[in-house]
């Protein structure tokens, strides 16, 4: 399916469904009313089901249900984001950077969520900087450089964290634009 041209409110229709880095949530609005906002677009008869079905993913901020974002901790908030994505059951999932400033504990939360869409058939692109970490639930990997894809791969391929170091670091990087 084609994006371009769409809009946002297309793209979401269409499908997709992206949560920015730095869990970007309304800190006056409750969980519960920061997904229904998240689920603007969705029937008026399904945006409890979606909110509920939301929140199954995050035990942890399913008992906030009525809390403000402001009370959360950073990485409920974080959950929250990715909770609001899913609220439109996408297609494709885009998360940027989801474990930022998150504790290891919750970026296992976070990533094992990631891992169950994936097997539902969800499409999720994840930009992501703990590589084994994004490696465990991912089935591809992209890496970019000043804009240019310098290695593409399976994630399961041998040696795969020294190829992407080496990719951005190494022999194989991309000479710098302005040379």
């Amino acid at each position: 399916m084609r994006l371009s041209g769409l809009g946002p409110r297309g793209a979401v229709r269409a499908g997709l469904s992206h949560v920015i880095e730095g869990h970007r949530v309304f800190t006056a609005q409750t969980v519960r009313d920061n997904l229904l906002l998240a689920a603007y677009d969705v029937p008026r008869g399904e945006r409890a089901a979606r909110v509920e079905e939301a929140l199954a993913h995050f035990p942890e901020i399913a008992a906030k249900r009525h809390d403000k974002g402001a009370s959360l901790s950073g990485g409920q908030q974080q959950m929250l984001a990715v909770a609001q994505g899913l609220v439109q059951r996408p297609r494709l999932l885009m998360l940027d950077e989801p474990s930022a400033g998150l504790s290891p504990v919750l970026v296992d939360r976070v990533l094992a969520v990631v891992g169950a869409l994936r097997r539902r058939g969800t499409s999720v692109l994840l930009v992501e900087q703990l590589i084994d970490k994004a490696l465990a639930v991912s089935d591809r990997v992209y890496a970019l450089a000043q804009g240019r894809i310098v290695l593409e791969a399976r994630a399961d391929e041998a040696d795969l964290p020294h190829r992407l170091e080496r990719a951005y670091f190494g022999a194989d990087a991309v000479a710098p634009l302005d040379a």
